[in-house]
């Protein structure tokens, strides 16, 4: 979401004088598949109702602050009855909250929105719709199946395939068979054998393709193309998972022709990032180009120290400083917000040198318009040390703003290694921002690696993978594979008890999603 929108939304929010709420559609699971409009929504609801459907790397964008209420309904288990989340959503408006209603798919295909609306408008309480991206158009695109096609398919036609128990289907197949589009079935997978059948019995060519696309858009993404007379075997043999989209057509067929999203090199893979939120975006988009199916699961929080008179006196004396290092990209972007306030510039700096600990520091440092003098080979609070240690003179002062946790090798082996050479060197370490771990509600990580349905898990630093495992006290460390940035990282996952670790060559976020398609090139599970 951009500053634009944020500030658009705060504005919308505190002109509210009473409560509301949006049908959000959240599309079929892909979160790049969802609106912004509907992300921005999201971003600022007190209180979210979602279903069953929504995509698990959708997920984590709800704000950890809402209430998070689970309304879910699979196979006839039901969380809650319809009238009963009716009646849920107007008690959350009627309390003044900004109530969204997060939905699979589109709120107005099968999502049933039209019913929660009536009881909305008939107690007079205000609410939006955010279309979504509905599965019986976005499955079949990343099947690689149009609904329609020249010469092929000029129309295409959503149909519901649920049944109410053990009760028939009592739908129009006469109509449905004679309409010469493609048929777009929706919660049809326990009524596949009676959808074919229907269709034979009312006439259409037992030849026509068809296909069965389950979990679209996800890693475990599959298609079954076969014919409206053989599909219903072919399940049977090939059992498929739900959701799933059943489509007829001639389309169907050219699946086979048009299939785009299994050829990308990291499709089937599905990890978790753990970076902080603020910058966990551009490992995820990386992953996801390629592929991946990923659920961002920040396991750290940066939050500047609000009151700091260290920080405030080094800034008054920052000429006076020979070397500044940083360790993160998170101590540059706080350290030069603070310059700024206290009313300077990288002026003020004078001719200081500019370390940093890897290469995503030096792009924070680069963005600021600085080039970094100095950064180690090795990815390492201990390699930084050792390379200040040998470079800088005597006397040199030297400024670390950084985590309130952060390695303290780094100053004993820069001063050990200065000391070696006959040298001293006057060293402040500035916490300038606190590490907080965060809390994750939703996502139940243990249960997917114990089914083995997660590929990996990335870490970005040592505190993330503190974090993650502070955050999801059910994991076996046994369990998880780990992607580490560098060798700091690593050691820490090692620490943790995982066994596999593997370690970038670069420490760099391209360097970690290099590190995927060398896992998965040497045949990782």
């Amino acid at each position: 979401m951009t500053e634009g929108q944020k500030e658009n939304m705060q504005m919308h929010k505190k002109t509210e004088s009473r409560g509301k709420v949006w049908l959000v559609g959240a599309g079929p699971s892909d979160p790049g598949l969802m609106t912004q409009k509907g992300c921005a929504v999201l971003a600022q609801a007190d209180v979210v109702v979602y279903d069953a459907l929504v995509g698990v790397s959708i997920l984590p964008m709800i704000p950890e602050e809402a209430e998070r209420i689970y309304v879910g309904k699979r196979s006839g288990r039901h969380a809650m009855t319809q009238e009963e989340i009716n009646r849920l959503l107007l008690e959350k408006a009627r309390e003044g909250k900004r109530v969204v209603r997060l939905k699979g798919g589109d709120p107005f295909v099968f999502g049933r929105g039209g019913e929660e609306l009536e009881l909305l408008v008939q107690e007079g309480i205000p609410f939006e719709v955010v279309p979504g991206v509905t599965s019986a158009v976005g499955v079949p695109a990343y099947c690689g199946i149009p609904v329609t096609h020249r010469g092929a398919a000029g129309s295409f036609y959503v149909v519901t395939g649920h049944r109410k128990g053990d009760e028939p289907l009592t739908l129009p197949f006469d109509a449905l068979a004679a309409l010469g589009g493609t048929l777009v079935f929706l919660m049809g997978v326990a009524a596949l054998p009676e959808l074919m059948r229907g269709l034979c019995a009312a006439g259409m060519d037992a030849d026509t393709p068809a296909a069965v696309l389950s979990c679209g858009t996800t890693g475990r993404q599959r298609r079954l193309i076969a014919t409206v007379g053989t599909l219903e075997e072919r399940v049977r043999s090939e059992p498929v998972a739900a959701p799933a989209v059943i489509l007829v057509g001639s389309v169907a067929s050219l699946g086979n022709r048009f299939g785009w999203y299994e050829q990308l090199p990291l499709f089937g893979r599905r990890y978790v990032t753990t970076r902080p939120a603020e910058r966990s975006g551009v490992l995820a988009r990386r992953l996801r180009e390629q592929g991946a199916e990923v659920i961002e699961l920040p396991a750290i929080r940066i939050r500047p120290i609000a009151q700091n008179p260290a920080l405030a006196e080094a800034l008054s004396d920052i000429g006076s400083y020979g070397c500044i290092a940083f360790t993160s990209p998170a101590g540059v972007r706080i350290f030069f917000e603070a310059l700024r306030a206290a009313g300077k510039d990288a002026r003020s700096l004078g001719g200081a040198c500019l370390a940093v600990i890897g290469a995503g520091t030096k792009e924070a440092l680069a963005a600021q318009g600085l080039l970094a003098d100095l950064m180690p080979d090795v990815y390492s609070g201990e390699a930084l040390g050792a390379l200040l240690g040998k470079r800088l003179e005597n006397g040199t002062r030297v400024l670390i703003p950084r985590s309130d946790i952060g390695n303290p090798a780094l100053v004993r082996v820069m001063e050990e290694t200065a000391r070696a050479q006959g040298r001293s060197l006057f060293v402040v370490d500035l916490p300038v921002y606190e590490t907080l771990y965060e809390k994750n509600g939703l996502v139940d990580v243990a249960g997917l690696l114990r089914a083995g349905e997660l590929d990996g898990v990335f870490f970005t630093s040592a505190s993330t993978v503190r974090g993650f495992f502070a955050a999801n006290p059910d994991v076996e460390a046994t369990d998880v594979t780990a992607f580490c940035i560098g060798e700091m990282t690593a050691e820490a996952a090692r620490a943790a008890g995982v066994m596999q670790v593997h370690t970038s060559r670069e420490a760099s976020i391209d360097g970690l999603a290099a590190l995927a398609m060398e896992e998965r090139a040497a045949g990782g599970r």
